[in-house]
């Protein structure tokens, strides 16, 4: 007993160390928020703070309309609501529920969920103590069964803006909201820079098993991005040095490289058995430098490939998590020739890794590409020594950028995803993580993978490593059966249709007017898929039969001449007229109208003159009865007043 005291008080002591650590590290940390805005009761109308959860999938770039509602049982969501009866899914024609639970007594995963399998379309933690927000993170050990299942946006409200909500419904009011994600990232450009603060340990639980997930379901996307150009990426790796009086403990030594400078937890939380923290540090550090050399080369890409084929071939549970393994997966990158069927994304006659040679054969693309492997002598002396007393500099630069600057503070969850120096919020999802980084770009300079509905990534195993040959959207190839669909489906493979060049000019049966099938254009018949053939108008007598008009037929069209210099043929109405003709015509049409304008004129005159003539001679006569009996009326001495007049 006596013996193992030392052991603990140094372990208690590296804990506390370690936690001080965080506290600190935690003063710097920044909350990422979204808006929300209360658009009714007229009390309660405004845009309020909230802190975007750790957890599921939070709505980069978009809006989110709905009614809150706050349960009458279970009013902190940790137990189903089934058990009480209640239910949120809204009625026909309804707005989605945003409910309202209070924080305490569980986990805020285990509130989401519970929301999530009610129906509620997004959840809102009213917090129990007057304090700044904070970020709802992920369970360090329980509460993870359902962390991957989450699906629905979580946010954190305060406990004052709760009340006020929860007043506003006791009272009987209707509270719509909306939840704004748009401002929560920055997008000043047309490419998005992007961090992936990751770890090689494999052992972490559930954290872990859905970090590796991630990995192996972005990776298509991630290498799309990089080789367009549209992102820049860059994984980080978090360490911590041991404390100048601890370092020649059998805790340091065993956690640490370089003489206590970079350290990393035990994977196993036991310092007597399996790897150390000094072992995950050096995987880590051979990462790191795997994409400096990749970089350097112009294909940082290559980093996602080496981490995924390192985490099937080298895992901790059957003792392979080595430097000997890491070395065969960098070999294993390249140095060798394969041969296979492929049509990139680009729609380019390119090769995705150093294509040298191109060889044709419809319908579809066989290239023999050299796949050029990585530089391991570079890794290696980039790696250096992790016994010597001295710093690294790679790992040195990884502290270094630990610490927040600007709007970005200290990355101390892991795994975390910075986006335009931004931190991500939200569960680490292709679909969600792809939404972040699309809301990153200036408006309408989004990518077409941004655009699209899915994504298949198409591999090939190779000296035991899995290579990314192809991503595609919504795109299988023809030549196994399968066509494309989507927007910009013909940008990928032609769409699945037919298409042919001939001198110089391009015809497809692919339109992105429709978002799928093939069709022949105007002057080809055929299925579309497999062939189109050029239609013989003048031989069909389809076009060009007015009388004396010669046809000859062109590839998908025809020519028509009408004989003679002096005629010109009308397309639209199949007929010639007579470029002379026309001019005769169009006068005597004109002297017709200038004829015409002058018998109206004409007309318009004596109709004129007709008419005040009459209204003169009525006038006369008017004035004449008043005076004078006329010859045809009666001379009695009653006389009778004027009824009416003409005008």
């Amino acid at each position: 007993m006596g013996g193992r005291s030392p052991a603990r008080w140094w372990r208690c002591a590296l804990l506390l160390l370690l936690a001080l650590a965080l506290a600190v590290a935690e003063g710097r940390f920044v909350v990422e928020k979204n808006s929300l805005r209360v658009t009714s009761p007229a009390a309660l109308r405004g845009v309020y703070e909230c802190a975007i959860g750790n957890f599921g999938m939070p709505q980069y770039g978009g809006t989110m309309h709905g009614v809150v509602v706050y349960p009458k049982a279970n009013r902190k969501g940790c137990k189903p609501f089934s058990d009480s009866g209640l239910s949120f899914n809204p009625k026909a024609g309804g707005l989605p529920v945003f409910l309202l639970v209070d924080r305490g007594d569980c986990y805020f995963t285990t509130k989401g969920w519970n929301a999530q399998t009610a129906g509620a379309a997004a959840v809102l933690v009213a917090d129990d103590r007057a304090e700044p927000l904070i970020t709802m993170d992920t369970p360090e050990s329980a509460g993870k069964e359902h962390l991957e299942n989450i699906t629905v946006p979580s946010a954190l409200v305060s406990k004052r803006f709760g009340d006020d909500l929860k007043t506003a419904l006791e009272n009987g009011d209707m509270v719509n909201v909306l939840l704004d994600w748009r401002e929560s990232l920055p997008h000043p450009d047309e490419r998005v820079e992007y961090e992936f603060w990751t770890n090689s340990n494999d052992e972490c639980g559930a954290k872990c098993d859905m970090q590796m997930n991630f990995v192996r379901n972005f990776r298509g996307v991630a290498q799309v991005l990089e080789q367009r150009g549209y992102t820049q990426f860059a994984p980080h790796y978090i360490t911590w040095y041991c404390p100048e009086a601890f370092v020649l403990s059998k805790q340091c030594t065993s956690q640490c490289i370089n003489h206590g400078r970079y350290c990393a937890p035990d994977p196993e939380q036991d310092f007597t058995t399996g790897y150390d923290g000094k072992d995950v540090v050096v995987q880590n550090l051979i990462q790191i430098c795997l994409f400096k050399v990749a970089n350097e080369s112009r294909k940082p890409w290559l980093w996602w490939d080496y981490v995924h084929d390192f985490a099937i071939r080298c895992p901790m549970k059957e003792k392979k998590y080595t430097r000997d393994c890491a070395n065969g997966v960098i070999k294993s990158l390249g140095g060798s020739t394969v041969l296979f069927i492929i049509t990139s994304l680009f729609g380019t006659d390119d090769c995705l890794i150093n294509s040298q040679i191109k060889i044709y054969i419809n319908p579809c693309h066989l290239f023999v590409c050299p796949l050029t492997g990585m530089d391991i002598d570079k890794i290696n002396k980039c790696v250096g020594d992790p016994d010597a007393d001295e710093d690294n500099p790679v790992l040195k630069a990884e502290q270094d950028a630990q610490i927040g600057h600007g709007s970005r503070g200290d990355v101390t969850i892991l795994p975390t995803f910075v986006v335009n120096n931004r931190q991500y919020r939200g569960k680490l999802d292709k679909r969600a993580v792809l939404r972040a980084i699309c809301s990153g770009f200036e408006e309408t300079t989004e990518p077409d993978i941004c655009l699209t509905q899915g994504l298949v990534v198409v591999t090939v195993k190779q000296n035991g490593s899995h290579r990314t040959l192809a991503i595609y959207s919504c795109l299988c190839l023809r030549c196994f059966g399968m066509s494309a669909s989507g927007v910009g489906r013909c940008q990928i493979n032609n769409g699945g249709c037919w298409k042919e060049t001939r001198n110089g000019k391009s015809v497809s049966a692919c339109s992105n007017e429709v978002a799928k099938g093939c069709k022949c254009p105007p002057g080809f018949k055929g299925d579309g898929i497999h062939s189109c053939e050029d239609i013989d108008e003048c031989k069909e007598r389809l076009f060009c039969q007015c009388k004396g008009c010669s046809c000859e037929n062109t590839w998908g069209s025809y020519e028509c001449g009408c004989g003679g210099n002096n005629m010109l043929y009308m397309r639209e109405h199949d007929t010639c007229i007579s470029k002379v003709a026309s001019s005769s015509v169009g006068w005597g049409f004109l002297w017709v109208i200038f004829f015409g304008l002058g018998f109206a004129g004409v007309g318009a005159y004596a109709v004129y003159k007709y008419r005040l003539r009459s209204y003169m001679d009525s006038e006369i006569r008017a004035i004449m009865a008043q005076y004078m009996p006329l010859e045809n009326q009666d001379t009695s001495s009653h006389q009778r007043p004027v009824e009416h007049a003409d005008i």
